[in-house]
């Protein structure tokens, strides 16, 4: 699935998002380039509440819940939400993406990258996806493929100060000692 993910990936830029996610997004993922500072905060929080939306508020609420048992690491009870969400709202992006963050934090990485492709797929712009899938590359020695997803979320969201050091630090390897 790993190289699947990649493919998507990198056709991402010519993809369109799935017509439930809010049409504001285009906007504010186009403006998130050109903010700085505390603007781009904002817009990155604007997009994230948005990423959390869906037309059906009771699963939009499931999943509010679900993040809320993930941060209390309730981890059973935001699987099941997050179960029964992607099987009811198979469209819900951000419903994707937090069982295959659950699943991460769980060392589950099969599951979690075939979650994080699931999102990507209906969200191609979804860089909090393409961090948590490079960031389970790099766990797993495929410095290449975490170069690459690192890259693209980095080309969405250019304010990803920990991503940038990551990225810095795995083409210093590349480089290799005294370059």
């Amino acid at each position: 699935m790993v190289p699947d993910t990649l493919r998507l990936i990198a056709t991402a830029p010519r993809r369109r998002p799935s017509a439930r996610l809010h049409r504001a997004l285009d906007a504010l993922l186009r403006r998130l380039a050109d903010d700085a500072g505390e603007a781009a905060e904002r817009t990155q929080d604007q997009i994230w509440a948005l990423w959390m939306r869906y037309p059906d508020r009771r699963a939009a609420w499931d999943l509010e819940r679900a993040t809320r048992a993930i941060v209390a690491e309730d981890h059973p009870t935001a699987e099941a939400i997050l179960h029964r969400l992607v099987a009811l709202h198979p469209g819900f992006a951000e419903a994707w993406h937090k069982r295959g963050t659950l699943f991460y934090m769980q060392g589950r990485d099969v599951e979690s990258v075939h979650d994080l492709h699931r999102a990507l797929a209906l969200e191609p712009r979804h860089y909090g996806a393409m961090l948590s899938f490079a960031e389970i590359c790099r766990a797993s020695g495929r410095e290449d493929a975490a170069l690459f997803a690192l890259d693209a979320a980095l080309r969405v969201n250019p304010h990803l100060a920990d991503a940038r050091r990551t990225h810095a630090e795995l083409l210093g390897r590349r480089a290799g000692p005294g370059h």
